[in-house]
């Protein structure tokens, strides 16, 4: 008995090793515009593409040409990447390209793509894609004093993209500033250049609008608001960033730095008010995308 009960544990734990031992990757060959990177069980990885499969082993063709045969069961991981590879070395493309600082761009989400983050430290959002061209989002601050929570929502919908071009119209409205108002601005924006060095030109109109009886037409008001930004990447995880704004009475003027990597991506910069016995602001932006 003792001896069947020894052998039922061996057969046992050799079960559970083997349900908890990682499933190897699908070796396959990608399409000829796709990149991949391999990593190996060593802990190694390079930048290429399986050019062919033979039993137990593939060939993989790394980005400087280079042809290496390998075992089946040494790889980590084989996954597509996105980016373009300079000087062997993967540069990922901004996982924050549908935004600069504050403003979006021409740019949009894709169907299934999500990012959260948080303006300033105390205003986070986030933004889902509904579509390859339809976006939705909503964010409402961490700290409002003693008035009633405040909300806003930010649709955004691609309406053009071809080649280096891309142009979206969007809102962002907000909710429980007051009963009786409808506040907001609404927006187009083109964005013409790559992810990696492109202009954006954006115009609005920032609406203010009152339905209460107590309000008279006169109370309601707007603005129209023009948007001039830029992008420009100077390495491999860094570009800088500027974002401007020009309205009646004054505006803002912005510059700094966006770090990031494959999927977090963190701004560092300042904005300057155009008005009389103003000061620079700090600017500090992290977003996550998933």
């Amino acid at each position: 008995m003792t001896g069947l009960l020894l052998a039922a544990l061996l057969v046992a734990s050799s079960g559970a090793e083997q349900a908890t031992q990682p499933a190897r990757p699908a070796i396959e060959i990608p399409a000829a515009d796709v990149t991949q990177e391999l990593e190996l069980n060593d802990g190694s990885s390079v930048i290429g593409r399986v050019v062919s499969l033979e039993g137990n082993r593939f060939v993989f063709r790394t980005s400087s040409g280079v042809e290496m045969t390998v075992e089946v069961g040494s790889v980590r991981s084989l996954k597509p990447v996105t980016g373009r590879v300079v000087n062997g070395e993967l540069w990922n493309e901004d996982p924050n390209a549908t935004r600069l600082f504050f403003g979006p761009t021409g740019r949009s989400l894709k169907k299934g793509e999500v990012y959260f983050g948080v303006y300033e430290v105390l205003l986070p959002f986030v933004q889902v894609g509904i579509t390859d061209r339809l976006s939705i989002g909503a964010g409402t601050p961490l700290v409002f004093g003693d008035f009633e929570r405040p909300y806003w929502f930010t649709p955004k919908l691609q309406v053009f993209q071809r080649g280096r071009t891309s142009a979206s119209v969007g809102a962002m409205h907000f909710l429980n500033i007051d009963d009786d108002a409808n506040v907001g601005i609404a927006y187009g924006v083109v964005t013409h250049g790559s992810t990696d060095s492109a202009i954006s030109l954006g115009g609005g109109y920032a609406y203010a609008r009152w339905t209460g009886d107590e309000y008279r037409d006169d109370d309601d008001a707007g603005a129209g608001v023009v948007m001039i930004g830029g992008e420009h990447r100077v390495s491999r995880r860094m570009k800088l960033v500027s974002e401007n704004y020009l309205f009646k009475g004054g505006g803002f003027v912005s510059g700094g730095v966006r770090f990031f990597g494959e999927k977090l991506s963190a701004d560092i910069g300042l904005v300057l008010p155009l008005f009389e016995d103003t000061v620079l602001i700090p600017m500090i932006n992290i977003v996550r995308k998933f």
